[in-house]
């Protein structure tokens, strides 16, 4: 699966209320995880709405960092995170769940979807996975 491929069904998982935005991604990279289904949303459940519900952090970049260090093993991780928060941000135009929602402007800066397809985009690129 490419990971234009696994954005879309990030996106799609997400769209389809089945999941949080950290499911999400998390769950289409379950094939290169040493981490069981069950495990991995089980990790990822307190992280919709923002972390903790707090519409701090966007939930789908918390995910595309849990995994990276998971498919990094622990290697530069902090590295790759920036990275990934970097893109992300460029691409959905804020990195907290508040200011992407627009909660206190009315502004709907990127839809839940469209941040799980950049969350799974930008984590793509910063591990160089294309499949």
């Amino acid at each position: 699966m490419t990971i234009e491929e696994r954005a879309e069904k990030a996106a799609s998982l997400k769209a389809s209320g089945r999941c949080n935005c950290a499911q999400a991604v998390v769950s289409v990279f379950e094939d290169k995880m040493p981490v069981d289904h069950d495990t991995l949303m089980k990790l990822t459940a307190g992280y919709g709405a923002g972390m903790g519900c707090m519409e701090s952090t966007c939930g789908a970049l918390i995910g595309a960092v849990m995994a990276a260090g998971i498919l990094t093993e622990g290697q530069r991780t902090p590295m790759y995170s920036a990275k990934i928060l970097r893109e992300f941000e460029q691409k959905s135009g804020a990195l907290r769940c508040k200011d992407l929602k627009g909660i206190g402007t009315g502004r709907v800066v990127c839809p839940c979807p469209d941040c799980v397809r950049n969350a799974v985009l930008a984590l793509g690129d910063a591990l160089n996975i294309s499949d």
